[in-house]
């Protein structure tokens, strides 16, 4: 290798309205090199391998490629530079062949063919629509696309997290080989072990910024995880004030039991119990199932395989009004996904309702608006702009998506990374209503991208990697700094409680 680097970014930005994905994020690679770019999610990573591939345009910084200044303004331009990334998800066009997505990237025939059988797909018809074939085998199209045009530098933004062993250990070949031939790889990987495996040197984002550049050693682990957390390292492993106090659930029987759940390629062999009267908390890495698990058991999709029970039942969810009819209710991350935005506030949280008629008739309006209005209520709902829902803030517009269920009188509710994008105030109207539900018997399944809501609202932490539960840990230890390291798949601390248990139904132990 020599020093000069082939790709070199400095002083990278971007923002989204108020919202920094990026502020100061630099990153060198030189000639043959594996680097990793490593960080927690919301890092900034992705949005960086955009900004180099032409995707995203930067607000601020400098791309030099061999040396040269270059303003990559598109990702044709980046290609016809070198660049080729590969995203996380599929960029295939659906409804097109994949004769016909080649040629829209001007991607050689032959050599895209011969990549897609070395990497252990040898019976791809050129004429399939690409919306009929399995995602894993997407993401290696996606690979051999990339790789046909022989780019300098190839970016792998999460290439492996979707794929079986079989393609991901032909994937990890791939770029030992493209190393070998003096060629680039920016990889991009929540593995520590593959990056152990693969790569030479690694830059860590936190908070839109790099913040250390390490070489790859043994127990270099350690080092990435404490530049991931900075300062937090330390402030996590004090206690942290909850807003409501949790107790231990009066009624141990499980409300939700899961058992050797999988679904697609992500979710790989899931089991927990959710008990009555419980905020239990998931914790997982982008990419890991935890999509999937909500989806399962909101009925949205099918499981492969797998036990679900409610109440000691065995159920089947082929649609999500099999599962509201179970008790059970999701409230996602994404606003937009569970409301109509032009639609009143009294309506919106009406909708239930109107769902169980089982034949026509008069609706109880007396006893909906009465159900509505205590939900307002005890959500304190500003609905001053209540005739559009549209008009309300973000955090008012999830109180809505929330108050629904509670007026529905909803027993479990699968909770999305509830929080995103709302002010703190909110947030902790919200943790405190979930404290509040699971007081009166609720429970709540509560999935967040903020690891430190684990300690203000939750009993414990479920912790997904691989698609499997890798260690379940009770709320006292689960601060930033074990959560983290759980979620990467590494063994808990010396100074963590190993005597505490994981859960009973988890499939898995603690390391």
């Amino acid at each position: 290798m020599t020093t000069k680097p082939l790709l070199h970014a400095t002083g990278v930005a971007k923002s989204y309205g108020a919202v920094a994905a990026l502020r100061n994020a630099s990153l060198a690679v030189l000639p043959g090199e594996v680097h990793a770019l490593m960080g927690a999610n919301g890092a900034g990573k992705s949005t960086l391998v955009k900004i180099l591939t032409g995707a995203v345009r930067p607000d601020t910084g400098q791309i030099l490629i061999r040396g040269e200044a270059r303003s990559v303004n598109s990702p044709a331009y980046a290609r016809r530079s070198g660049l080729v990334p590969v995203y996380q998800e599929p960029s295939l066009i659906p409804d097109l062949d994949i004769a016909s997505n080649l040629r829209l990237t001007r991607t050689p025939v032959e050599p895209f063919i011969g990549w897609v059988r070395e990497l252990g797909v040898p019976d791809l018809d050129l004429r399939d629509a690409a919306r009929d074939i399995p995602l894993a085998v997407l993401r290696v199209l996606d690979l051999a696309r990339a790789l046909a045009v022989e780019p300098d530098v190839l970016l792998l933004d999460e290439m492996t997290a979707a794929l079986p062993a079989n393609l991901a250990e032909r994937v990890l070949d791939v770029v030992r080989r493209q190393s070998k031939a003096g060629r680039s790889v920016i990889f991009i990987s929540h593995r520590f072990v593959e990056i152990s495996a693969l790569c030479d040197r690694a830059t860590v984002l936190r908070d839109g910024q790099t913040v250390g550049v390490v070489v790859i050693a043994p127990g270099v682990e350690e080092r990435i995880v404490e530049l991931m957390l900075g300062a937090r390292i330390e402030k996590t492993r004090t206690a942290v004030r909850r807003t409501v106090e949790a107790s231990s659930p009066a009624d141990d029987r499980p409300r939700l039991s899961v058992r050797n759940l999988r679904v697609g390629t992500k979710l790989n062999d899931v089991s927990f119990d959710l008990r009555n009267g419980e905020v239990a908390g998931v914790v997982a890495l982008e990419g890991q199932g935890q999509d999937e698990l909500f989806a399962a058991l909101a009925g949205s999709i099918r499981p492969a395989s797998g036990l679900i029970e409610v109440d000691g039942k065995p159920v089947r969810f082929s649609h999500p009004s099999d599962a509201i009819g179970a008790g059970i209710a999701y409230v996602p991350g994404d606003r937009s996904d569970a409301l109509l935005m032009q639609r009143s506030v009294r309506e919106n949280i009406a909708l239930p309702f109107s769902a169980r008629l089982r034949h026509w008739g008069p609706i109880d309006i007396r006893r909906e608006r009465a159900r509505v209005v205590s939900a307002i209520e005890r959500l304190q709902i500003d609905t001053r702009a209540q005739r559009e829902v549209q008009r309300l803030s973000g955090g008012n517009q999830q109180k809505v998506t929330i108050a629904r269920w509670i007026a529905a009188e909803a027993r479990t509710l699968l909770c999305f990374d509830p929080t995103r994008g709302i002010d703190v105030r909110t947030k902790q109207e919200i943790y405190k209503l979930l404290r509040e539900l699971a007081a009166q018997g609720c429970s709540v399944l509560f999935y967040t991208s903020e690891l430190e809501e684990i300690q203000l609202a939750c009993d414990r932490a479920i912790v997904i990697f691989g698609g499997r539960v890798v260690d379940v840990l009770p709320v006292e230890i689960a601060d930033e700094a074990a959560l983290t390291r759980a979620a990467y798949g590494l063994p808990r601390d010396a100074k963590q409680d190993v005597g505490v248990l994981a859960d009973p139904g988890s499939s898995a132990s603690a390391p």
